[in-house]
């Protein structure tokens, strides 16, 4: 259980959290964006979060364990699989989050469960995420019918020493949400929170061969370098939305 609360933005939830699980070899890819190329995809209860006016688009490639409810033990078969994300960061009643255009993962089962309970728009992909030394070789190509072609290929690797970003300063602005929101079939908004320690962050390095995951939202991005961070693990709680 993840018992240091000091660095969270708000109060711990008074709720049982209701799923644990684990993320390993993640790297964030950020890129800024214009704030017009963004607010017509989100939903108006929520106000499309910036850095200095400016927005950013993320992609997130990484793989998870140890997914399991609250009282009950990982299943193999069930609770281990690569996940990829696109996101943009978002905020209402004085707490900022993550908003996510999609997420792709290999476990059928999850892509269901969580598109119910949690209202995330989650796809089915053919996706492998491995280790050699201290690459990640991750790769995803969405199988969802009817869903929006999107796929991606790289290699990554964190190419210094962890630290852990301070408050204002834009790695923490990017990656210390604990919260998600997402929007039901009727567009009303929930908030999920969500609770880890302090993001361990590295420097990082990637080779990234193809990459059409913002085709889907009909965006081009920049054809600047991201702004990349790798992390190693992070142990992460969840608890079941509440209707913003």
């Amino acid at each position: 259980m993840i018992t240091e609360t000091s660095h969270r933005p708000w109060e711990w939830p008074r709720r049982p959290w209701m799923l644990a699980m684990r993320w390993h070899d993640l790297l964030f890819m950020h890129w800024p964006v214009p704030h017009a190329a963004l607010r017509a995809l989100i939903p108006p209860a929520l106000a499309l979060d910036t850095f200095d006016g400016t927005a950013w688009i993320g992609v997130v490639p990484f793989h998870m364990d140890g997914v399991r409810p609250r009282g009950l033990p990982a299943l193999p078969w069930l609770s281990a699989f690569p996940e990829l994300n696109l996101r943009t960061y978002v905020t209402t009643g004085g707490k900022p989050g993550v908003w996510f255009f999609s997420l792709d993962a290999t476990n059928p089962v999850v892509v269901r469960l969580a598109h119910k309970l949690f209202y995330v728009p989650y796809y089915d992909a053919r996706m492998a995420s491995k280790g050699s030394g201290n690459h990640v070789h991750h790769t995803s190509d969405r199988t969802h019918r009817g869903a929006p072609l999107a796929a991606f290929q790289a290699q990554y690797q964190p190419i210094g020493p962890v630290s852990y970003a301070s408050p204002g300063a834009l790695a923490h602005w990017l990656t210390e949400r604990y919260c998600l929101y997402a929007a039901d079939r009727r567009g009303r908004v929930w908030r999920g929170d969500i609770h880890h320690t302090r993001w361990p962050l590295q420097p990082a390095e990637a080779d990234v061969r193809v990459n059409t995951m913002t085709h889907q939202i009909g965006l081009t991005l920049p054809d600047t370098p991201p702004l990349l961070h790798f992390a190693r693990r992070l142990d992460v709680v969840g608890w079941l939305p509440e209707r913003v």
